[in-house]
């Protein structure tokens, strides 16, 4: 994932400089849910769960007794959401049957012995429970929608009442005992379609002996408990991935390679020039016309931001005063952008330039405004940002 996270942030800055090149070349964008998923509204991705099965407890007595007689049902009915495709939660009752031995008879449940010496407890606990999700699958391997299989843990909490039966005529009472329960599970779920999911539950849970309520301190005993179940999952259901550009294919490598020589014969050219250039006697320089301000400005652009107008104001201020008349010469870089879009960019700067001092009190009579299809500098595209001005001259 980190591969395609770096490669992500290659095309993105690639498809950055290409779009500051003055094209109109549209950038591709797809959805990559490998790079990671979107929060969903609350209103999303809940979920509703009904489950049965058995449980069986395994306090300090129970393995005197035989392992079909431990065996008890189970059942519990949950609301629940995913908050990400990784964490959830979900809140409900649970009911736990528990057929276990006592030292003592905690409840009268006169129903016999087990080895002449072990009470026969019979009790249901009713509770609210409540759990903290992890999918492990889309953690581990990342979110997928179409997935079949998702393994899932689970950690919480529940509170019980419980009613045991008690009486020769083992009529079920209130057993006035609250009863307090730490859980753990793995759930192995099946998606039998976009909203239904069968599932397997193993849970491990810990509830108070009851053996050990009268005879000594109480002591906490295990409940391990099996469940199938079904849920059905609310709309929406689905995660959104992020949307990241798509990295334009590699050119072949002969192209490359021709290019390269291309380049190669022009390094040659240019070198050639200049030791011709070297080699001319050295001329009169020419003494160019003075320049009284250059107007910068930024790709693209050809409005004139409030430091510009103030920098104007002075330069009217100039030509008021000296009477002389002035070439106002509008540029733009050939770097970037086609040649007719270039000449609209230039003409759009001089004539912006010549409207704002004409505004300033300047007359139009001692302006001449004119455009220029070269480099303001020829200085390469390091300093392409120089050619994107408008420069105003004393007329010769």
């Amino acid at each position: 994932m980190i591969k395609r996270s770096i490669l992500g942030l290659a095309c993105a800055m690639f498809i950055g400089t290409a779009a500051f090149a003055q094209t109109n070349q549209e950038v591709q964008t797809v959805s990559d849910p490998a790079q990671g998923y979107l929060f969903n509204r609350f209103s999303s991705n809940w979920f509703i769960t009904a489950e049965g099965g058995v449980s069986m407890f395994m306090s300090d007595y129970d393995q005197h007794n035989e392992l079909s007689k431990r065996l008890a049902p189970a059942a519990s009915l949950y609301v629940g959401k995913w908050f990400s495709p990784i964490i959830g939660l979900r809140l409900g009752g649970s009911y736990v049957a528990a057929k276990t031995l006592s030292k003592v008879n905690v409840y009268p449940y006169t129903s016999g012995l087990v080895d002449g010496k072990y009470y026969k407890q019979y009790q249901n606990e009713f509770g609210a429970v409540g759990d903290v999700l992890i999918n492990l699958t889309n953690w581990w391997c990342g979110y997928r929608p179409g997935r079949i299989y998702n393994s899932s843990v689970y950690f919480g909490a529940g509170a019980y009442w419980t009613v045991a039966q008690v009486g020769k005529d083992y009529a079920w009472e209130n057993a006035h005992d609250f009863n307090t329960s730490l859980r753990a599970g793995w759930i192995n779920a099946f998606n039998v379609s976009r909203s239904v999911q069968l599932f397997l539950d193993i849970r491990y849970s810990t509830f108070e002996a009851p053996q050990k309520r009268v005879a000594v301190e109480k002591q906490t005993a295990g409940d391990l408990q099996a469940y199938v179940g079904i849920t059905y999952n609310f709309n929406k259901r689905t995660w959104e991935a992020p949307v990241v550009p798509v990295c334009p294919e590699v050119p072949d490598c002969s192209a490359i390679e021709a290019r390269l020589q291309a380049a190669n014969a022009r390094i040659a050219d240019l070198e050639r020039q200049l030791q011709d250039c070297l080699n001319r006697p050295v001329e009169k320089p020419v003494v160019c016309p003075k320049t009284l301000a250059t107007i910068y400005y930024p790709i693209n652009k050809s409005s004139l931001s409030t430091r510009e107008v103030n920098v104007l104001r002075a330069v009217a201020s100039v030509m008021k005063e000296t009477g002389k008349k002035y070439t106002l010469t509008g540029w733009a870089d050939n770097y970037t952008g086609s040649e007719s879009y270039n000449e609209r960019l230039r003409h759009a700067r001089v004539n912006g330039v010549e409207r704002q001092l004409v505004r300033l009190g300047v007359a139009e009579s001692q302006l001449n405004a004119t455009v220029n299809n070269g480099n303001l500098t020829d200085l390469g595209e390091k300093a392409v940002q120089l050619d994107r001005a408008v420069t105003i001259e004393e007329a010769e």
